[in-house]
């Protein structure tokens, strides 16, 4: 049921009491209970299934509950984030979002309109429209009409567009660009309340540094579903966890939470064995009671039983089955396990890596991080051999033997049953060892039989593991491994790395998982790699490091980048500095322009200007001509960066 209360309840947005969720004979949800208020950031967790998606349509009223309430404070506005979303036809980026901002553009149309009637009126008019038009310019400056273009232009570019894509058909977008856009058409909204669906999807790392810090610094609240816990851990103030229907709240971050689960759950556990000890106690007493066959103490033991009657049984602790596993590698290596030397890949005219240089030593787990599109899967796949290098070497060690987990995993057979692949692959493994291995992956009953083609992503996820544990291989190559996996799913993963006794290479934009597993990072950017040691976050205190002390400072530097600084010439270096400084000018003239239109515009909100209809009409049109001069200014300052960035990038 939808209720409303007032808003002047400290703020409280939500307040959900008890509600439920069926479909079908099936609940979901048996008994949510939490409330949001103003700066609030929950993150919903739960393994896969749990209802967290569910409980986020019933809070956007996409569905409502079966039992129980959610009331909403009067006048509240939410907005949710769908996994799907379609376009309109023949709707370009640009319209996508401005449509957001229809009445800062029609009151674009109208100072258009009034400015025009201004210039033909008569002097008795002039004034009526000269307040009209105060007014509209008002409102226009305080809806933020001088800031919406350029707060488009900055979301776009934090969540990973560039320039040109404004003018794109969304229809023409992929499905991870479609999922950009229709986030950045919730952060221009600017709700009361974002309700967040698997946010991160399709974002690199830059992309989820600027969705952290913006909604770190948003004012509203938010409620997120999501299985990156390095998000978690930047955006959330709290946490609520679904486990068998049932919500669990935890004040703090995702760390804060998996520490508070862990102590909750052993005290719980603590009371619960403590309770049954003392029953068993009693129970064993009550029967040598009655052993003894006398009056007195058959009354004793009657008295007993009424006292372990009336005692309120707790319930064992709740735990969701999580999946076990470990790898083991089985042949020693020598010192070196893999040497990528000088390695070059191009599609057509597009290089993707060139000079690629680094080594793997026995032991060691190396995780490469990059941008979409920087070809982090190209260069694993050159490395195995599935793709050819147009140049380089790639050298194993003695012994090496390569287990492959792909993010697309393409190596299903869709027609087999999961008991089936398993065992194709390794037919001197017996059925009831790969189904007690399967069973460790929470395939159990009748599950072994499910066709592959069945599964979701998660589901596929975990045959895909099996495999790779059972190959007992000693250089592990992995692209996204927690892709499609839970977040616990995901922890046990990380905890079998760790005792892993091989080395690994792996693909991930999971910081999390980067942190965690990674003694050295591999960091591709505009086709080179440098490498870091340490794990993600050695890597972030280098770049910020970097930052302080300039583009001289190269932690990591590598022969790769070496190689590239000395081929770059004098006059390289020249053109560069002559383009910096055009896009210094060109900035200067942006803010010199803007602050002449400022001046206008405050003459043009003062009413008294209106009663001199020539020198009303005459600032009129130098309004007009300083719009077009910053817009002109604000052209060529893009072009003079865009040259300077693609020269930076050429080099």
């Amino acid at each position: 049921m939808r209720q409303f209360f007032s808003v002047k309840d400290i703020m409280l947005y939500i307040n959900v009491q008890h509600i439920a969720k069926a479909f079908g004979d099936k609940y979901v949800l048996k008994d949510v209970n939490f409330s949001l208020s103003a700066g609030q950031k929950i993150g919903l967790v739960g393994v896969n299934g749990s209802g967290k998606s569910t409980l986020i349509k019933l809070l956007s009223s996409k569905l409502h509950p079966d039992e129980g309430n959610i009331t909403f404070s009067r006048g509240i506005n939410i907005a949710y984030l769908e996994q799907a979303w379609i376009p309109k036809p023949h709707e370009t980026v640009k319209d996508a979002l401005f449509f957001i901002f229809k009445p800062l553009i029609d009151m674009e149309i109208k100072l258009k309109q009034l400015e025009q009637r201004m210039s033909q009126a008569s002097s008795e008019e002039l004034l009526s429209l000269g307040n009209e038009y105060s007014d509209t310019l008002h409102k226009y400056e305080e809806q933020g009409g001088y800031s919406f273009r350029s707060h488009i232009n900055g979301v776009l570019h934090g969540l990973g567009f560039i320039n040109g894509d404004e003018n794109r058909l969304a229809s023409s977008l992929s499905g991870g660009e479609l999922t950009r856009l229709n986030l950045a058409r919730l952060l221009l909204l600017k709700p009361d309340v974002m309700l967040l669906d698997e946010p991160t999807n399709h974002l690199d790392i830059d992309a989820l540094t600027w969705l952290e810090s913006y909604l770190e610094d948003f004012t509203g609240a938010v409620i997120v579903v999501s299985h990156d816990r390095f998000f978690l851990d930047k955006v959330c103030t709290d946490i609520i966890e679904l486990l068998f229907g049932v919500s669990e709240y935890y004040s703090g971050n995702y760390t804060s939470y998996i520490k508070q689960r862990a102590e909750r759950f052993e005290s719980r556990m603590r009371v619960f064995t403590k309770q049954q000890d003392e029953i068993k106690r009693q129970t064993a007493i009550i029967e040598r009671f009655k052993s003894f066959n006398r009056e007195k103490s058959i009354r004793a033991a009657e008295s007993r039983t009424k006292k372990l009657d009336k005692m309120k049984l707790l319930n064992k602790p709740a735990e969701e089955k999580t999946i076990t596993f470990g790898f083991i590698a089985n042949k020693r290596i020598g010192d070196d396990a893999l040497i990528v030397s000088a390695l070059k890949k191009s599609f057509g005219e597009r290089l993707i890596f060139e000079d690629v240089d680094f080594m793997l030593s026995a032991g060691e787990n190396a995780v490469i991080i990059g941008a979409n599109g920087t070809g982090k899967t190209t260069l694993i796949e050159c490395i195995l051999g599935i793709q050819t290098p147009d140049s380089g070497n790639v050298k194993l060690g003695t012994n090496v033997q390569i287990g492959y987990y792909s993010q697309k995993m393409e190596e299903l057979n869709q027609d087999k049953t999961v008991l089936r692949e398993v065992y194709d692959a390794y037919p001197l493994v017996s059925h009831t060892k790969i189904r007690s291995i399967l069973a460790q992956f929470r395939f159990v009953g009748d599950d072994v039989h499910k066709q592959i083609s069945q599964l979701s992503g998660g589901e596929k996820a975990r045959v895909a593991l099996t495999k790779l544990m059972l190959s007992s291989c000693n250089l592990l190559v992995m692209d996204e491994p927690t892709n499609h996996l839970d977040s616990d799913s995901r922890e046990v993963l990380e905890i079998a790395l760790e005792n892993y006794n091989g080395t690994i290479l792996a693909v991930s934009h999971d910081r999390f998982f980067t942190n965690r597993i990674a003694d050295k990072i591999l960091h591709l950017e505009h086709g080179i790699i440098k490498v870091y040691e340490g794990n993600y976050n050695d890597f972030l205190f280098e770049q910020e490091k970097q930052k302080l002390h300039g583009k001289d400072y190269e932690p990591g530097i590598t022969k790769t980048q070496l190689n590239k600084n000395r081929k770059r010439s004098r006059d390289e270096e020249r053109k560069i500095m002559e383009l910096n400084t055009l896009v210094k000018n060109a900035e200067k003239a942006v803010l010199a322009a803007e602050e002449k239109l400022n001046k206008l515009e405050q003459l043009l909100s003062n009413v008294t200007l209106y009663e001199d209809k020539n020198k009303a009409i005459e600032i009129i049109k130098l309004h007009e001509e300083a719009k077009e001069e910053v817009e002109r200014k604000y052209s060529l300052w893009l072009e003079a960066e865009g040259n300077y960035n693609r020269h930076i990038e050429d080099d």
